[in-house]
């Protein structure tokens, strides 16, 4: 375990470290003792962004993310401007953890793209008639036919997934708002009975593949068709249908083993 250093072995630490990258050199073992001082604000953050996100993120994934976002700060700190490292560090910290968390995302770009032509074109038509359009108003402002609009509109709807962890508006201090903070919560549900489904979820899920998790979750918990699923994953029809009917075998394998333990 490593000592905790005082705050004048830190000053000094930051001094000879800053020297020797002003002199075009890098000292991976001074870096490293700055990477060990901080960590614990790695952490700390990694800790708070997984709490707020769905399940099947690690959270040792954020860590490792926030650990190259630690480092970058390290390394453009400047000594000369008078603001402190832990204030300067945690909104890289927390950028790096984004970013890592955009990587992991399954909806693709183009899909998201549609779905933003679709919301452009509805509202484009509402200040046109003063009223909510319906599809085929909507269909029209995009020069689409009936057939066309509602393959779109199926593809468009896999963005519905939003990431509860969305910037929603910046503050003065390093914790910006996010999309969790200001989610009203309209169906009331039993807190037990939440934790309930997602101990189902992930007894259910656990040691499937990230896509054989998602076959799951979107078919029975946000009801996709297999042809919906398939647009959103980049799969044919028949490949989720296939994928699928192995995944409940797999399953019903698994519990049956298991039922002794639930009676």
């Amino acid at each position: 375990m490593a000592t905790k250093l005082s705050s004048e072995e830190v000053a000094d630490l930051w001094r000879v470290y800053k020297e020797d990258q002003a002199a075009g050199r890098k000292d991976e073992r001074l870096r490293n003792k700055l990477i060990e001082t901080y960590y614990s604000l790695v952490r700390y953050n990694a800790e708070r962004v997984w709490s707020k996100l769905p399940e099947g993120v690690d959270l040792n994934d954020l860590i490792s993310a926030g650990v190259f976002g630690l480092m970058d700060a390290i390394d453009a700190f400047d000594l000369e401007r008078g603001v402190k490292f832990e204030t300067y560090c945690v909104p890289r910290i927390r950028g790096a953890m984004l970013d890592e968390l955009r990587t992991m995302d399954w909806v693709p770009r183009l899909v998201r793209s549609k779905a933003s032509k679709m919301e452009a074109a509805r509202k484009l038509a509402e200040a046109e008639f003063g009223r909510p359009p319906s599809d085929g108003e909507i269909a029209a402002k995009m020069e689409l036919s009936a057939e066309e609009f509602d393959k779109l509109k199926t593809e468009a709807n896999a963005v519905n997934l939003v990431s509860l962890n969305k910037k929603w508006y910046e503050t003065d201090s390093y914790k910006d708002v996010r999309e969790v903070d200001i989610l009203a919560d309209i169906k009331g549900e039993d807190p037990t009975l939440g934790i309930q489904k997602r101990d189902v979820m992930r007894l259910v899920t656990k040691g499937l593949n990230r896509n054989e998790r998602l076959i799951i979750i979107l078919y029975y918990y946000e009801e996709l068709t297999m042809k919906e699923i398939g647009t959103t994953l980049g799969l044919s029809e028949s490949r989720v249908s296939q994928m699928h009917s192995s995944i409940v075998n797999r399953l019903k394998d698994q519990l049956g083993r298991r039922r002794p333990e639930f009676d």
